[in-house]
């Protein structure tokens, strides 16, 4: 990957948006993540998560103010994920990606998000084990 210098410049903001809107309705769509983001995200909020997850994008590629959350937090809240969750978002993520930026802006949101995906897929897996009693 680039050094956040490059990034800032390689991402455009257009290339987030438009990503973040397509992966997102087709994962919402999806037989897998689907029941997940409908059972987490009411109708009525969906748009604010949208525009949430593009400021998030926007933070990490971009280093751009305006994302304040804790992703860990959200996820393992959701109690539900698996691994299996994480390989069909990032197969879905890759494509919308690869549609929608220039080649080597696709490369480089892809690699953040598999990068964010083995972190959260990690840290979801440090709290189930210290949740699981002793003995």
């Amino acid at each position: 990957m680039t050094d956040y210098t490059d990034v800032e410049i390689l991402v455009s903001e257009a290339e987030i948006e438009r990503t973040v809107a397509l992966f997102y309705g087709r994962a919402r769509e999806d037989s897998l993540l689907g029941p997940v983001f409908r059972e987490a995200i009411p109708d009525a909020q969906w748009n604010a998560h949208l525009a949430k997850i593009a400021a998030f994008w926007r933070k990490v590629l971009r280093r751009q103010p305006g994302y304040e959350g804790n992703p860990m937090r959200a996820h393992v809240a959701l109690g539900v994920l698996e691994k299996r969750h994480f390989d069909r978002w990032l197969a879905l993520f890759e494509a919308a990606a690869r549609e929608v930026c220039r080649p080597e802006a696709a490369d480089e949101f892809v690699g953040r998000a598999r990068l964010i995906a083995a972190s959260l897929l990690h840290g979801l897996d440090f709290f189930r084990t210290r949740q699981q009693p002793a003995g």
